[in-house]
């Protein structure tokens, strides 16, 4: 497949797959928009703070830096996944969509959906010297044609409040020293049945989604880091152990806090 030159500054990344999957692993969020169309089957998707049951037509819009991942169960599907950056968004449509939409479900429009994306992946695969423009226009179409219908879309999540109470309280206290007993007392349940609603509902394990939010605190503060070390930094963001945490940060983004930090000295 030959190479499709976007303008500078533009990113594009497409990816087309039908498959039996369990949950997608990743990188859990992103620096770029990212949208998921659900060609066929459905999933469970965990996004922010709630869990959505999704099906075939529904699009997924999520902004960069919210948390998410993806539980298949098993069962065969296909989606098409795009992460963009700003370039391709129309700027109207996404303050009319704001930033907490972030399911879209009409029927009614689901073949119009469909051909959009059709399209793109057609482009995409095949590309040609206009490619590239089409894929921008095309991307527009697809952005103004979900705000037009923005009202008539069904937001449909599977709330479950004591699942967004412990979500809310690691966001706002990962800096302290937060034990899965601990917040399982406060909720009057054991920690067992905790783990495993935990775990049901978002794909993540306890522990597992409390170290990411820690590290996505400390991306953020390492880019700004000035004279701070990176022990500092660790223990700002609830790490007793500044070797654990430089293991953890170079597991996840696949290079070193200390290195990660320096890529953003000027």
């Amino acid at each position: 497949m030959a190479d499709i030159i976007f303008p500078e500054g533009a990113v594009f990344i497409y990816s087309n797959k039908k498959q039996v999957g369990g949950t997608m692993h990743s990188h859990h969020y992103h620096d770029k928009f990212e949208i998921y169309y659900m060609i066929s089957g459905g999933c469970n998707y965990f996004i922010d703070n709630k869990s959505y049951e999704v099906m075939a037509g529904d699009v997924v819009l999520i902004p960069e830096g919210i948390i998410h991942r993806t539980n298949y169960g098993g069962e065969e599907h296909a989606r098409a996944l795009i992460e963009c950056s700003d370039h391709f968004i129309p700027k109207a449509a996404k303050e009319k969509m704001g930033e907490s939409v972030y399911i879209f479900r009409n029927p009614q429009i689901t073949r119009d959906i469909h051909a959009i994306f059709k399209k793109i992946d057609e482009e995409y695969k095949n590309p040609d010297e206009f490619s590239a423009e089409s894929i921008m226009a095309r991307m527009k179409l697809l952005f103004f044609f979900l705000a037009r219908n923005l009202t008539a879309s069904g937001i449909v999540s599977s709330k479950n409040a004591m699942i967004e109470n412990v979500i809310g309280y690691i966001k706002q206290n990962f800096q302290q020293d937060i034990k899965l007993s601990g917040v399982a007392k406060s909720c009057f349940v054991s920690p067992e049945h905790l783990s495993r609603t935990f775990k049901r509902d978002t794909g993540f394990g306890f522990n597992e989604f409390l170290t990411l939010v820690r590290l996505q605190h400390a991306e953020k503060l390492l880019q700004q880091r000035g004279t701070k070390s990176i022990s500092e930094i660790a223990y700002s963001c609830g790490f007793n152990d500044s070797n654990y945490f430089s293991d953890k940060f170079r597991r996840t983004y696949g290079i070193s806090p200390l290195r990660y930090s320096k890529s953003f000295e000027l």
